[in-house]
């Protein structure tokens, strides 16, 4: 017995006492065309083990190196061997069947003692899908035996099925109605068991061949109906069943060219004749019986499936309805001598069967080819010729008989319509094959011939052949016309018997093509199957797993697979376009009728309907018969001629075709891409860019704008290869390649852009700068003839390696132009779904610009991938030469005339900090933008010269500006200054000053405002002084107006740092020092001083958000708060003179006094007075009354002094009325000499003297001051006069004027002091002062 294991190229020899293991060695032919030309054999002694005595029936092997024997004992062994290793055998044999009770009898007991008889297993057939061997016994009986979910388990007997053939059925001699009794026939035994792949059927997995030819389809899975065996591939076996049952061939049937199926369903077989089939081998659907049931030859019946799709009725072509499938075979009997030993199928050539495996491991329904071995490819042959006549080879299996070795070939549908073409077929057979076949189905096979579409060694077709084939494809008596589909429906209504009938329903009339469209759709999606809508990448682990982080990219598809897929459908695309030349077919009959363009490639309504000439298609498209016109009117009108539904085919083919020839550039070009290392090139690409090309699958790589973008990144990284440092190419060696395979995918824009880029990386390499120059030129006139199709973000970047930046501006430019060459975004008439979609397009090319502008700054570059790692030049560069190129982006950018680009440039040159040369070479839409931008009003700032003075030219809209518009404005004002435009200046700051806002976080600083506010009003003094200059002079108003709001602002910080001061007062202050023991309500006065406080907070918080008026400052701020001292300042500030006799000056002034006494006493209030009179006008009575001032002071003064409460010096209210008068003493004295002389105010004689005293002090600070000035020395030299140190001769004559008056006053007062009826003691140094200064006044020493 012999056994060939060929996945280790292994035979195994069953002699009586031993088995032995053969090797065998395989040599090719000559040409390589048959790898296993020459084989020789090689015995292997090491493998080699002796029987035991055991008979070995059969031997069969797994696909994974599995052996197992049968023996005549009954059990089932298995051979296992290994390399070999120390003392250990390398073959042995091991009984998977027995038990200890088998293993006693066996080598215990004589044979004498066995008493029962063995039932030895003659065949064994595992079936390598499920993992499970079914075995056929000497007595009949089917067994069924487990190797585990993953075949390498214990062997387990499953089940054991001993009358799988029932003696009662009718066939063999059971009773069968309307039947005459006929003679017992014999019980049939099996010949052959073979298991069903899962390809051919899902919950039928083994059938088994009786020798009468009937078929036994078994399961292994419990249930019933169809529900059996549809998780058979996780489910383990459980039961051996049959399921259905299939009638044995027909007996009579001959052989040669027929094509005719005969159907076995429901025929009736001759009672005197039946099958004795002797041997059958079965495999993916094909069966081979060895017929001895004839006396004079024995016979081989080859059954298969019959791949007709329709039944033999006549019918029309073009309306024929299609018949359902029925479970129809083809019987082909073939006489031979001798009789059949066993069979075989003749596998694929390796080079094909992987070609098959790399198409097919993916596709769902062929998830069991995933095994890349030759045997796997017999599977496809399941599915049927017509799927897979295209890519697969006509099937031949190899018959062993007593007579020798034959070859057995079944013809494919194919093969029979070329013979029929190949010799002088009748028409009527050609049409029968098209009626047997359907339309779609035999002009699919056409177009295989007319395009030679057929494997390689089944391609040789004749150019007869291939012509026959094209005119039957294009022969309208064969394919049909098209029609509109639903027209039968509008039959007659009338009845035979005269009634009336309802008639059909009407149904929706719909375009129904010719069997050529349907034929050419066949066949190009059996060609596309495999690969549309599967990934073209997957991501292979270390291991050759898929779907593995850590792994590598690499083609789904081999090269071999693409290249044949890709001759296929470029062969079906050249036939198309070639009859589309040639207007053969409806080609010809559409050109016809017009402009064959418009038809073609229009999806408007045919013009013309006359065709002049003979043509095949004249017979079939023409108008009705006039005898048939009448009864054609009352016919509703169709919705399309017949002209313009054959050029609606002619449309539909015209897509196909070049959905074709894009599929084969695709291919073509994948090829090219895994031919140079795809892993490497889709590294170059970013993490997102390599998840998408692993999902991207084939039908996104052809149809939409994914797969483009992913090929020219791909097709961008080959070029980096070819043209980079270590490139081994030119740019015009892999361009000739791209634009003569794939011409969609790289055309002649792409040449010249990769022409630029080698022109560039020349450029790179180069030292010197002149010629680096010429190639960037170069480079730069290329791409500028291609503005749309460049990629900015590598080429531009090559560009600022270069210091290259013209083409780094214009390039972008050129491309958003291209994007909106009407500038229909910028006009606004464009839709906005398209607008948003423009403008994103025109913003990315814009910020190739800003990021080179980033570069040169050394800011990080947003929306950019890194660097281009290829080119070189990356040196740093000196900040001359940076503030060079910045100058020179800058100014050719603003030559450019686009608007929104400059918008862009201007905000990307402010967000880095370039404002200086933002305002020195900014264009002339630079203020608007800085308007629009920072203020977002309508008014526009006009120039200096269509200025009218004035402040209404400042007032501001009121229009809240927001912290990031304020930069803006800042700019704008700056802007004005550089231009020498003051007023503008001036405008643009006073709007910054007072700009409202919301909230704390959006408003300035008072102080920031003051700065805004103090600088508009040297802008204003710059422009009154530039007109003073032109002689063009300006009106003073806008200066007052802008100091007057300064002066405003002044007030409110004023009163904001008071309440401030307030409430850090309160907040500081402990609870227990703000109760006093005589206070009868202490915690009253803690709540009001904290509600005061908290009053004061939120008012200070409102003074720091806005400009406040000087009204609301004063009703709002300053009175609430008793702040007198900024009352006072405003109202003089306001030239109040609201009432004759300033009764609100003088409370002011008193509750500003009472205020001051109460915080810090006389000194406190004296201060007070100084301070704020220091700040008013003294010729001011209204604001600055010195006379209720003075006495309101020198009463409290004597009050304090008199109660000892505080200690007040004489002329502490002297000086600080001085002070308040700024030093004059004339305005202080006048006010005293009212208080002593007016008879409307009566002082007490302490008073009087108290004044007096003052008075005193006041006349001697004013003769101190006289003689300092004369002496030109300070006040402090002058009282060393005195003192007696100096005299007035030693200096020269002292004012006369004013020290006679002083003189004449000290002499007055005097007489005033000696009128007082006092106690001498208490006026006697009054009286010695007065006397005292008159005396040095009059003294000449």
């Amino acid at each position: 017995m012999i056994c060939f294991f060929s996945k280790l190229m292994y035979i195994y020899l069953h002699l009586l006492c031993q088995l032995v293991l053969v090797g065998v060695c395989c040599s090719a032919s000559a040409d390589g065309t048959d790898p296993y030309a020459e084989l020789s054999l090689k015995p292997l002694p090491e493998y080699m083990i002796a029987t035991d005595g055991v008979t070995m029936t059969c031997i069969t092997c797994t696909d994974k190196g599995q052996i197992f024997l049968a023996g005549r004992d009954g059990h089932i062994y298995e051979l296992q061997y290994t390399t070999g290793s120390g003392w250990r055998k390398r073959c042995r044999k091991v009984c998977l069947t027995t038990g200890i009770g088998s293993l006693l009898s066996r080598w215990v007991l004589p044979n004498a003692f066995k008493f029962s008889t063995v039932d030895p297993i003659i065949n064994m057939v595992i079936d390598d899908e499920r993992n499970t061997i079914y075995a056929r016994t000497e007595g009949m009986k089917l067994q069924l035996f487990d190797l585990g979910a993953n075949g390498d388990g214990p062997l387990t007997k499953v089940t054991e099925e001993k009358n799988i053939v029932d003696p009662r059925d009718a066939p063999y001699g059971g009773r069968r109605p309307n039947a005459r009794r006929s003679a017992q026939s014999p019980k049939p035994s099996i010949v052959c068991i073979s298991p069903l792949s899962a390809m051919e059927s899902k919950w039928l997995h083994a059938v088994a061949v009786l020798s009468d030819g009937k078929r036994l389809f078994l399961t292994t899975s419990g249930g019933s109906g169809s529900s059996v065996g549809l998780n058979s591939s996780l489910q383990r076996p459980t039961c051996l069943k049959i399921v259905a049952t299939r009638p044995s061939p027909p007996l009579g049937v001959g052989g040669g060219l027929t094509f005719g199926a005969v159907s076995a369903a429901g025929r009736a077989h001759p009672e005197d004749l039946a099958l004795k089939v002797e041997s059958a081998f079965y495999s993916a659907g094909a069966l081979i019986m060895s017929d001895s049931s004839a006396t004079a030859m024995s016979s081989l019946l080859a059954v298969q499936k019959d791949s007709a799709a329709q039944l033999s009725l006549p019918s029309t072509f073009g309306t024929a309805s299609r018949s359902s499938r029925a479970l129809r075979e083809t019987v082909s009997a073939l006489p031979v001598e001798g009789r059949m030993l066993c069979a075989s199928d003749v596998l694929p050539l390796p080079d094909a069967a992987f070609t098959m495996q790399s198409l097919y491991a993916d596709v769902e329904c062929f998830t069991g080819f995933r095994k890349p071995s030759e045997k796997a490819s017999i599977k496809l042959w399941a599915k049927g010729d017509l799927p897979t006549q295209h890519i697969l080879p006509r099937r031949r299996v190899v018959v062993f008989n007593t007579m020798g070795l034959m070859e057995v070939i079944f013809n494919r549908p194919v093969d029979i319509l070329r013979k029929l073409f190949d010799g002088n077929t009748l028409r009527s057979q050609i049409e029968e094959f098209f009626n047997r076949f359907g339309a779609g189905e035999a002009a699919a096979m056409c177009l295989m011939l007319a395009a030679k579409l057929l494997y390689a060694e089944d391609s040789l077709i004749s150019n007869a052949v291939s012509e026959k084939a094209a005119e039957a494809f294009e022969d309208p008596g064969l394919v049909g016309m098209p029609q509109i589909d639903g027209t039968t429906a509008l039959s007659n209504t009338r009845t035979q018997a005269g009634g009336f009938s309802m008639g059909q329903v009407v149904q929706d009339a719909e375009p129904l093509f010719s069997g050529a469209y349907e034929g050419l759709c066949l066949c190009s999606s059996r060609l596309l199957y495999p690969i549309w809508e599967l990934p073209i990448m997957v991501i292979r682990g270390p291991g050759g797993t898929n779907e593995q982080e850590d792994g590598i990219v690499v083609c789904r598809l081999s090269a071999g697979a693409m290249k044949i897929l890709e001759s296929k459908i470029r062969s079906l695309e050249t036939f198309l376009r070639s009859r589309r030349n040639k207007r053969r077919g409806l080609y010809g009959y559409v050109a016809g009728l017009g402009d064959s363009g418009s038809i073609l490639y229009k999806t408007g309504p045919i013009i013309g309907s006359g065709v002049n000439g003979r043509s095949p298609y004249n017979s079939q498209i023409r108008d009705i018969n006039p005898t048939d016109q009448s009864a054609s009117s009352k016919k509703p009108r169709l919705l399309y001629t017949s002209a313009e539904l054959t050029a609606m085919e002619v449309r539909a083919m015209e897509c196909l075709r070049r959905l074709l020839r894009r599929s084969g550039e695709a291919l073509f070009l994948l090829q090219l891409i895994c031919q140079h290392n795809v892993a490497r090139l889709a590294q170059t690409l970013g993490n997102d860019l390599r998840k998408k090309l692993v999902q991207l699958t084939f039908h996104q790589l052809v149809c939409s704008e994914d797969g483009d973008q992913l090929a020219m990144r791909l097709i961008s990284a080959l070029m980096e290869y070819y043209i980079g440092p270590e490139g081994r190419g030119t740019v015009e060696e892999i361009s000739t390649k791209l634009r003569e395979g794939c011409p969609s995918y790289f055309n002649e824009s792409d040449y010249k852009y990769y022409l630029s880029v080698e022109c560039l990386e020349r450029a790179s390499m180069i030292n010197n700068p002149e010629e680096r120059d010429i190639l960037a030129k170069d480079a730069f006139n290329l791409l500028t003839k291609i503005p749309d199709s460049a990629d900015l973000s590598a080429i531009c970047k090559r560009f600022e390696n270069l210091r290259f930046y013209e083409a780094v501006v214009r390039l972008p430019l050129q491309k958003a132009q291209a994007l909106d060459s009407n500038a229909d975004v910028i006009n606004g008439q464009i839709d906005p779904k398209h607008h948003d979609m423009i403008l994103l397009q025109r913003e990315q090319c814009y910020e190739v610009v800003m990021n080179a502008l980033r570069t040169l700054k050394g800011v990080g570059q947003s929306g950019m991938q890194g660097a281009d790692k290829s080119s070189g030049l990356t040196t740093a560069v000196d900040p001359a030469s940076r503030s060079k190129y910045i100058k020179q982006i800058i100014q050719l950018s603003v030559q450019w005339p686009d608007t929104v680009f400059h918008e862009h440039l201007y905000r990307t040159l402010i967000e880095l900090g370039l404002e200086n040369e933002l305002l020195e070479y900014g264009g002339s839409d630079l203020v608007s933008f800085l308007q629009s931008a920072g203020r977002k009003h309508q008014e526009e700032v006009r120039a200096v010269s269509s200025l009218t003075t004035g402040a209404s030219k400042l007032q501001d809209l009121g229009a809240p500006i927001s912290t990031s518009q304020t930069k803006y404005l800042e700019l704008l004002a700056r802007y004005y200054v550089l231009k020498g435009e003051h007023i503008g200046a001036a405008r643009m700051l006073l709007i910054l000053a007072e700009r409202q806002c919301s909230n704390s976080e959006e408003a300035p600083t008072l102080e920031k405002r003051y700065e805004y506010l103090r600088d508009a009003v040297l802008q204003a003094k710059s422009a009154s002084i530039a007109a003073d200059s032109s002689r063009n002079p300006i009106d003073s108003s806008t200066v007052d107006l802008l100091e007057g709001k300064l002066a405003v602002l002044r007030f409110q910080m004023q009163i904001k740092q008071e309440l401030e001061l307030m409430v850090a007062r309160v907040e500081n202050t402990p609870p227990s020092s703000s109760e006093s023991p005589s206070d009868p309500f202490p915690r009253d006065n803690i709540l009001a001083d904290a509600e005061t406080a908290k009053a004061a907070k939120d008012k200070a918080k409102e003074l720091s958000l806005n400009l406040k008026s000087i009204t609301q400052l004063y009703n709002d701020y300053a009175v609430p708060f008793n702040l007198w001292e900024v009352c006072l300042e405003m109202l003089s500030f306001a030239n109040y003179s609201g009432d004759a006799d300033s009764k609100i000056v003088r409370e002011i002034w008193a509750r500003l006094l009472d205020q001051a006494l109460t915080r810090g006493g006389v000194a406190e209030a004296c201060s007070v007075v100084k301070r704020v009179g220091s700040k008013l006008d003294p010729a001011d009575g209204a604001c600055l009354p010195l006379d209720i001032i003075c006495l309101h002071l020198e009463k409290a003064a004597l009050d304090r002094l008199s109660s000892g409460e505080e200690l007040v010096g004489d002329d502490d209210v002297a000086r600080a009325l001085l002070g308040a008068c700024k030093g004059l003493p004339e305005p202080v004295l006048a006010v005293y000499d009212q208080l002593l002389s007016n008879g409307a105010i009566k002082p007490s004689l302490n008073l009087k003297l108290r004044l007096l005293r003052s008075v005193l002090a006041i006349l001697r600070e004013w003769g101190m001051s006289v003689i300092a000035q004369r002496l030109g020395t300070t006040s402090a030299g002058a009282s060393f006069f005195f003192d007696g140190t100096f005299s007035l001769s030693q200096t020269g004559t002292a004012n006369q004027g004013a020290r006679d008056k002083i003189i004449s006053l000290a002499n007055r007062y005097l007489n005033e002091v000696k009128r007082l009826n006092l106690a001498q003691n208490q006026t006697e140094n009054v009286y010695r002062g007065f006397r005292e200064l008159e005396e040095k006044l009059l003294s000449p020493y």
